[in-house]
């Protein structure tokens, strides 16, 4: 299961696309073998459980042309790194505490030649920039992670949904959406994926105003 489950559901990809698709696994298989970031068994599903989950953000919205986003707890680089690659024209921080995952990004950046996105070793916290949308994966509650980016997002919006926080989720999520007292739309990813993984997988959306 490699990049054909990727254009299974994105169909319009340009040759560079399928190209930097298909050179996540070695890079990914590689890199995972230097440093461990993501789990044995998950690195063999790496196209179903992490770039087609991640993937799963562009099916809520497309991206408008120099769109900023912020991917924050990015691990080794998703959901940001799929998308900076789905999403030429938008810019894309990939930000993560944890330094030895953010050089493995860094690297899988360097080799697929991206030149949209750039990692670094920080908190969310400390990043003092205006984007559009803030994206994450099951990094912390989502009532931890709005103070995180509070003041980071601009107030102007230029996609069909208003500027705010996609949280690529999982599970039953009231409790924590009743604890964040905002209002949070969920859209089911198995509308869109047809795989049994997808069965329990969201994206949640939250709007926040500047």
């Amino acid at each position: 299961m490699g990049v054909d489950l990727i254009k299974k559901y994105f169909q319009n990809l340009t040759e560079e696309q399928e190209s930097q698709f298909e050179k996540l696994g070695e890079l990914y298989s590689y890199w995972n073998s230097q440093i461990n970031v993501i789990s044995r068994q998950d690195i063999d599903e790496l196209y179903l459980k992490h770039v087609l989950h991640s993937l799963g953000i562009a099916k809520i919205i497309g991206f408008t042309k120099s769109t900023k986003i912020l991917d924050v707890g990015t691990g080794g680089g998703f959901p940001g790194i799929p998308l900076a690659i789905l999403f030429p024209e938008c810019s894309f921080l990939l930000v993560d505490s944890i330094g030895k995952k953010i050089k493995v990004a860094n690297e899988i950046i360097k080799e697929l030649g991206l030149t949209n996105v750039k990692a670094v070793h920080a908190r969310a916290e400390e990043i003092n920039e205006q984007f559009d949308f803030v994206v994450t994966r099951a990094v912390a509650r989502i009532s931890k992670i709005i103070p995180w980016v509070k003041g980071k997002l601009s107030a102007d919006s230029g996609n069909t949904l208003k500027n705010g926080i996609l949280f690529l989720k999982g599970g039953d999520l009231t409790d924590e959406i009743e604890e964040s007292g905002k209002k949070v739309d969920i859209f089911p990813l198995s509308d869109f994926f047809t795989e049994d993984f997808f069965e329990t997988k969201v994206v949640a959306y939250v709007r926040v105003k500047k």
